[in-house]
C-alpha cells in the first residue's frame, strides 16, 4: 500500500523558513514526478513544485527563487526547503506524484506564516 507522510510544517514568521519533508513507502520516488501541492483556506488545492525522475525541476511562479525542492532517492524521500515565506505562503502542504493521484493525498502538514 502507497503512503505519503508529510512532515515539518510550523509556525513562523515572515522571511523565515521551513523545510517539509515527505516520507514515501510503497512507491518509488526516483521513478516518479513528485510533487509539493498546497491549500490555503477557501482555496483551492494548488501546484507548487514538482520534481522529475531525472532531477529537472519546475515551480509555480509565486514560489520560483524563494523555494527548492529535492528529493533523496536512497532514503525514498521528497523535500521542499521554503525560504522567505509570506503570509501568503500559508496553506496545507501536501507532497503527491505528479500529476498528483487521488489515492495518495495524505494529511498534509500546515504551514502558517505570521506577519
Amino acid at each position: 500500500q502507497v503512503q505519503l507522510v508529510e512532515s515539518g510544517g510550523g509556525l513562523v514568521q515572515a522571511g523565515g523558513s521551513l523545510k517539509l519533508s515527505c516520507a514515501v513507502s510503497g512507491l518509488t520516488v526516483s521513478t516518479y514526478m513528485m510533487g509539493w501541492f498546497r491549500q490555503a483556506p477557501g482555496k483551492q488545492r494548488e501546484f507548487v513544485a514538482a520534481t522529475h525522475w531525472n532531477t529537472d525541476t519546475r515551480y509555480a511562479d509565486s514560489v520560483k527563487g524563494r523555494f527548492i525542492i529535492s528529493r533523496d532517492n536512497a532514503k525514498n524521500m521528497v523535500y521542499l526547503q521554503m525560504n522567505n515565506l509570506r503570509p501568503e505562503d500559508t496553506a496545507v502542504y501536501y507532497c503527491n506524484a505528479d500529476p498528483p493521484r487521488n489515492e495518495l493525498w495524505g494529511q498534509g502538514t500546515q504551514v502558517t506564516v505570521s506577519s
